[in-house]
């Protein structure tokens, strides 16, 4: 039977003085990143008249900025949160590739395990954004570009060969898998089976969590429409739907913990021997922009657990992370600073 307790407030669930304590703690530790590396591209222009040859709008373009989406914005967060971060993963050999691992050399954050592939295309999110003179951009347009074909068995080889190199100096392993090809369940398996001692082995699916049943998994961390997929079920406001599913995907998988983000609704958090945790939003419920806020969640999830936080400290430090980066535009990053800014700011407010 599954008991459902009752909303608690942040600052009485979790001792905030050991969230800091944590996050203080974030860069000494060693992150394997193995995922879905995708440039996400914003292409911003002024909207200069309407066009002659079909009613659309025309863009003078003013910018364009290639930034780390998908697992590569988890690395990025990883980084900003002070981690040491080691990327698995493959690119293509094209400009977007060229400008991924260019971001991450000036990061000095190790390439090495970023193999480029020839023929293959990087995944790329090309997002049109238009707007007047000081005015903010408006989306208007996205066009992916997609891989055509699947990395070769050779590639794959060397991922494995990587991920086992990688794993003997880690503290975790995160996965972001976004369907491209690169993490796959079989991989983490085999990463999992050699891992020392108990490595956090986290997990972000943007499809078929449950391919992951037996990858050995510590913890997921999706978000609620993924469950909803995953269930073929509709949650909205009904918690014991909710209860329902995060237990069934926490008992299938085996995992220690699961955390699902719920958006304006905070996240969830379940563990075995039937505790389920809603933790309420951080911040504003009126989000500015959700692009990549799981990546972030990943990163602080992982990075808390690797510390030694308990499930929950880790929920409430991820869940602080990603009311932080839904304030910002595009797909954005959170700093360690920043993260303990706002333990200390909600500190200040339960002591007040």
């Amino acid at each position: 039977m599954i008991r459902v307790h009752a909303q608690r407030p942040a600052s009485t669930s979790v001792d905030l003085l050991a969230l800091r304590e944590c996050v203080e703690q974030f860069n000494t530790k060693t992150i394997v990143l193995l995922g879905d590396f995708v440039a996400d591209e914003f292409q911003y222009g002024e909207i200069s008249r309407v066009s002659r040859e079909a009613p659309v709008l025309i863009l003078k373009h003013r910018e364009t900025q290639i930034v780390p989406g998908g697992g590569a914005n988890a690395a990025n967060n990883l980084a900003s949160l002070g981690a040491r971060v080691l990327p698995v993963t493959a690119v293509g050999d094209d400009a977007a590739g060229d400008a991924l691992i260019a971001h991450f050399r000036r990061l000095r954050v190790s390439v090495s395990g970023i193999f480029r592939v020839k023929g293959w295309t990087t995944p790329t999110k090309s997002r049109f954004l238009a707007g007047w003179t000081h005015t903010v951009g408006q989306q208007v347009l996205r066009v992916d570009y997609e891989p055509k074909a699947p990395l070769l068995e050779a590639v794959r080889k060397k991922l494995q060969q990587r991920l086992s190199a990688n794993l003997s100096v880690a503290h975790a392993l995160a996965v972001s898998d976004y369907g491209f090809g690169v993490a796959t369940p079989e991989l983490v398996q085999q990463a999992s089976a050699k891992r020392r001692g108990a490595l956090p082995v986290t997990l972000d699916a943007r499809y078929h969590l449950h391919r992951y049943a037996k990858a050995g998994l510590t913890a997921a961390t999706p978000n609620e429409a993924e469950l909803e997929a995953e269930h073929h079920t509709a949650i909205g406001q009904d918690d014991s739907e909710l209860a329902r599913a995060g237990r069934a995907t926490l008992s299938e998988m085996k995992l220690q913990s699961l955390l699902v983000t719920r958006g304006r609704h905070g996240a969830a958090l379940f563990e075995p021997a039937d505790l389920f945790v809603q933790i309420p939003v951080h911040g504003s419920d009126q989000a500015v922009d959700v692009t990549g806020a799981g990546d972030t969640v990943l990163a602080a999830y992982t990075l808390a657990l690797a510390c030694g936080a308990s499930p929950l400290e880790a929920a409430h430090i991820a869940n602080i992370a990603g009311g932080l980066v839904v304030m910002k535009r595009g797909t954005a990053i959170v700093s360690r600073q920043e993260l303990l800014n706002a333990i200390r700011a909600e500190a200040s407010g339960a002591a007040s």
